[in-house]
């Protein structure tokens, strides 16, 4: 498993896109969190109010939710430029299994993620030990386990990305397609069922995992929705991100790579 993670690195590190995009998940991430923390709120800056511990975690995993798309692009043109550039057809030339293909993927797609969650760590801290009245050990790690459910998360819609990128094979294509289902697609597919059965569908069991902060104030005024918990959720989105990986793997299995 090493050797199929040091050979997708080995591809990936002088990869331009790949940096590009990752630079842009971070830099407009920090951006957003910064001049959240600039807004005034009845004349006072909305910092200490908005980013401190332990509601941060929230507040930053939510925020970091909506930048999940970029790291779903960057799967889909990495695995496109695969089939682009016959790579895919190579390995298995050279001995790797089709289920190697996509064991390497996952391993990319677990590294990014760890990647983004990282950057929620530091940011967290950073801004979180900014504005905090009260920086007590128990109060930082209260709610850190939302940093977890953003990982799973971020995983998930990579996989999804993943999915699309191996189905349709071409670069512009599969993302706008990947794009047009997350948020048009299923949007609209939720509104033709019940709560009781849209909440299990997959993009809204990803959204689950870091749900909207205040959302209880939310529902006071708009009247209750129903949707799981970031803990109840989380079994479902494994489950979703197996059955894409799943899916991954037959597509390539009985297609010419």
């Amino acid at each position: 498993m090493s050797q199929l993670l040091i050979t997708e690195l080995r591809k990936l590190f002088p990869y331009r896109t790949f940096w590009t995009i990752l630079l842009l998940f971070t830099g407009l991430l920090l951006l957003f969190v910064y001049l959240g923390s600039k807004v005034e709120l009845n004349g006072q800056a909305a910092g200490p109010t908005l980013y401190s511990f332990p509601d941060i975690w929230l507040k930053l995993t939510y925020i970091a939710s909506y930048f999940n798309l970029l790291l779903g692009i960057l799967i889909i043109i990495i695995i496109t430029d695969e089939y682009s550039f016959r790579t895919f057809r190579q390995q298995v030339i050279d001995g790797w299994f089709k289920h190697d293909v996509i064991l390497a993927k996952l391993l990319v797609i677990i590294l990014i993620a760890a990647f983004g969650t990282v950057v929620l760590l530091g940011t967290g801290l950073f801004f979180g030990y900014s504005y905090s009245p009260s920086t007590a050990s128990a109060k930082v790690i209260q709610d850190i386990r939302h940093l977890a459910f953003y990982f799973v998360q971020a995983v998930g819609y990579m996989t999804l990305a993943m999915l699309f990128a191996f189905l349709i094979r071409k670069n512009g294509l599969a993302i706008i397609t990947f794009l047009i289902y997350a948020k048009i697609i299923e949007p609209i597919i939720h509104s033709r069922f019940p709560d009781e059965v849209d909440q299990y569908f997959p993009m809204k069991v990803l959204s689950s995992l870091t749900p909207t902060p205040g959302r209880d104030v939310l529902e006071s005024i708009t009247g209750p929705t129903l949707a799981l918990t970031p803990t109840a959720a989380l079994l479902p989105a494994i489950g979703y991100i197996g059955l894409f990986s799943v899916l991954s793997y037959f597509i390539i299995k009985y297609r010419d790579l």
